[in-house]
């Protein structure tokens, strides 16, 4: 994500409107407009990869899937976020525009995205009274994090490899990691001579 050149500050209902007539997506954080950067192959390949597993081990119940293009309301005309993907199963999500109640949501990492995703992101996704699961994937290494609420409300961290298999108690729900990374390749590791 990087931020526009010369700033953008509007209200929500402006920002609603302008960003409808543009060519990119734009995420709304308290007033400025964000600009999303496009991402790479392996990026791509691992948020459908992630899509398509949740939507058919979710094809029988009450949940909807959406991948990268469905903004998440995240604090009401303060900020709006694009997630690579989101899963709601709460029923009161109608709105034809945004998803306002998640319980799933997972963010592909970058180089470019990785500290706002795990820094200002997940703060405010934290105070989603609807939000069980935040999912951080890497796609340099093959390598996923897990946090999830307990019944304390406290945020759990559980890391996970390429030989795991992924629970997701959100939608309840388990992917084989490698089936996350299928079609992708990784970085060579550089070793020190």
């Amino acid at each position: 994500m990087v931020t526009l050149p010369d700033s953008i500050f509007m209200n929500a209902e402006e920002y609603f409107i302008w960003e409808s007539a543009q060519e990119l997506r734009y995420e709304y954080w308290d007033g400025e407009v964000v600009a999303m950067v496009g991402g790479t192959r392996n990026h791509n390949r691992v948020s459908g990869n992630f899509f398509r597993l949740l939507d058919d081990a979710l094809a029988d119940r009450y949940c909807e899937v959406y991948i990268v293009d469905v903004k998440v309301q995240v604090e009401p005309g303060q900020k709006y976020f694009y997630p690579d993907v989101v899963v709601t199963c709460d029923e009161r999500d109608n709105d034809p525009l945004l998803i306002q109640f998640p319980s799933l949501i997972i963010e592909v990492l970058s180089p470019s995205t990785e500290a706002v995703d795990r820094g200002k992101k997940f703060a405010a996704y934290r105070r989603s009274q609807t939000l069980q699961e935040y999912v951080l994937v890497q796609v340099t290494q093959p390598g996923v994090e897990v946090f999830r609420r307990n019944e304390q409300g406290k945020w759990v961290l559980y890391e996970y490899n390429l030989d795991d298999k992924l629970r997701l108690e959100s939608v309840n729900i388990e992917i084989a990691i490698a089936d996350l990374y299928r079609q992708v390749e990784f970085e060579a590791e550089v070793t020190k001579s």
